[in-house]
C-alpha cells in the first residue's frame, strides 16, 4: 500500500511539471510584441496591455480557483482552467488586430485560465508531500519559470512560418491537450494520509495551535499580512528589475539592445533553477532562513553588481542573481502558507496570499518607471528596491506560525 501511495504521489509531480510548463506560456507573450507592433501597428504600450491584463487576471483567477478547488477537488478546476486558457488563446488568433480584443482574449480569458490551473498542481503536490514541501513545490513551479525557454523559440518559429493568428491557434491546441491532460491526473490524498516513515512535527505545548485555517480566518490574522508584505516586497523587487533588464544593460553597461536581449534566456533559466534550489534548501534550513537568503541575494545584485555593471559579464551575473532569487519566492511562499495555515483550505489561502504577487506584477513596472523618471537614472531605483528588501528581512523576523485564539 505504501508503494502504491508513493507511486501515486510522484505521478502528481510529473503531471504538475507538464501543466506548469504549459502555463509558462504566459511569460512567452513578449515574443508576440514585436510582430504585433510591426504587422498591426501597435505602440509599445498597446502591445504591453494584454500582458499586464493577463498578470492581473492570473492573480484574480487564483483566488476564485483556490476556493473552488478546496470544495470540488483539483481535477475539475484544472480542466476548467485549461479549457479557458485554450479558448483565450484561440480567440486571440481571431481578435489580435485590436487592442481590446487581445486584452479580452489573451489578457482576461487567458490570464484567468492560467490562474485557475496554476493553483491546482501546487496545492495537490503539497498535500501529497508533507515531508518535503519546499522541494516538491520548487519542482512543480520550476516548469512555470522554464516555460519561456520552450514556448519562446516555438512561438517565434510559428509566427515566422505561419503568422500571428496560426501561432495563437497552435498555442490553444497545445494548452487544451497539455493542461487538460495533466489535470486529469490530479487527485487529493486520502484523509489522514502521511508518507511511510514520516510523522508530522509535534506542535508546541506552550501555545494553542490550529491545524487548518479558513480564508476568512487568515485575513483577520496579522501574520497573514506580514507574509503578504514579505511576498509583495520579494515579488516586486524581482519583477521590477527583470522587466528592466534590457534597459539596465543599455544604460549602465552600454550594451546594444540585441546583445542585452540575448541574456534574457540565461536569466529565465536561473529563474527556474531558483525555484528548485530555494525550495529544496527551505526543507533543510527552514522557510524563514531561505527567504532571508533570497533578500540577501537581491542586495548583492542591487547594491554591488548592477549599479556598477560596466561589462556584459557583470550585468549578466547581476540579472541572473535577481532571476534566481525571485524564483525562490514562488517556491517557498506556497509551502509557508501550508506551514502556517494548514492544507485543508490551501488553494484558497494561497490564492489570497498570491494577490501580493498580482499587485507587485501590475504595480511594479509603474513604480520603477516613476522612480526612474523622478531621479533620471535606473540605478537610483535599485537603492529604493534595496530598502524594500531590508524591510522584507525585518518582516521575516517578525513572521511566525500564528497562534490560535480560541473562543
Amino acid at each position: 500500500m505504501a508503494d502504491e501511495k508513493l507511486t501515486n504521489r510522484w505521478l502528481m509531480v510529473a503531471a504538475a511539471l507538464v501543466m506548469q510548463l504549459c502555463l509558462g506560456v504566459l511569460y512567452a507573450y513578449s515574443v508576440f510584441r514585436g510582430p504585433l507592433m510591426k504587422e498591426v501597428g501597435f505602440t509599445v504600450k498597446q502591445a504591453g496591455y494584454p500582458y499586464m491584463a493577463s498578470l492581473f487576471f492570473f492573480a484574480v483567477g487564483m483566488i476564485v480557483a483556490g476556493r473552488w478547488q478546496d470544495k470540488a477537488g483539483p481535477k475539475k478546476v484544472a480542466l476548467f482552467g485549461g479549457v479557458l486558457l485554450a479558448i483565450g488563446a484561440g480567440l486571440a488568433g481571431l481578435l489580435y488586430k485590436t487592442v481590446g480584443g487581445l486584452v479580452f482574449s489573451y489578457g482576461v480569458l487567458g490570464g484567468l485560465g492560467v490562474g485557475f490551473a496554476y493553483v491546482t498542481p501546487i496545492a495537490t503536490c503539497i498535500k501529497w508531500f508533507p515531508d518535503m514541501r519546499g522541494t516538491i513545490t520548487g519542482l512543480a513551479v520550476f516548469g512555470f519559470g522554464a516555460g519561456t525557454l520552450v514556448f519562446g523559440p516555438l512561438i517565434s518559429k510559428l509566427i515566422a512560418s505561419s503568422g500571428i493568428a496560426n501561432a495563437f491557434f497552435a498555442v490553444a491546441a497545445i494548452m487544451l491537450i497539455g493542461v487538460c491532460g495533466a489535470g486529469l491526473m490530479f487527485k487529493v490524498p486520502p484523509a489522514g494520509y502521511k508518507p511511510a516513515g514520516w510523522n508530522p512535527p509535534t506542535p508546541s505545548s506552550t501555545s494553542p495551535t490550529k491545524t487548518d485555517w479558513t480564508p476568512n480566518e487568515i485575513i483577520g490574522n496579522g501574520q497573514f499580512w506580514v507574509l503578504w508584505l514579505i511576498y509583495f516586497f520579494g515579488a516586486a523587487a524581482g519583477l521590477m528589475i527583470i522587466g528592466q533588464a534590457v534597459p539596465i544593460g543599455v544604460e549602465v553597461a552600454k550594451l546594444e539592445k540585441g546583445v542585452a536581449a540575448a541574456g534574457l534566456g540565461t536569466m529565465a533559466l536561473l529563474n527556474g533553477l531558483g525555484r528548485l534550489v530555494h525550495g529544496s534548501i527551505s526543507d533543510k534550513i527552514g522557510r524563514k532562513n531561505t527567504i532571508i537568503l533570497c533578500f540577501a541575494e537581491y542586495l548583492v545584485a542591487f547594491l554591488i553588481l548592477l549599479p556598477n555593471a560596466d561589462t556584459f559579464t557583470k550585468w549578466l551575473v547581476g540579472i541572473c542573481i535577481v532571476g534566481f532569487s525571485y524564483g525562490g519566492y514562488l517556491a517557498i511562499m506556497p509551502s509557508m502558507t501550508a506551514d502556517y495555515f494548514g492544507t485543508k483550505s490551501l488553494g484558497a489561502n494561497y490564492g489570497y496570499l498570491f494577490t501580493a504577487w498580482g499587485v507587485a506584477g501590475v504595480g511594479g513596472p509603474f513604480m520603477i518607471d516613476a522612480i526612474k523618471t523622478a531621479t533620471g537614472a535606473v540605478t537610483m531605483a535599485m537603492y529604493y528596491v534595496s530598502a524594500a528588501c531590508v524591510a522584507g528581512i525585518i518582516l521575516v523576523f517578525i513572521s511566525k506560525k500564528p497562534e490560535f485564539k480560541g473562543a
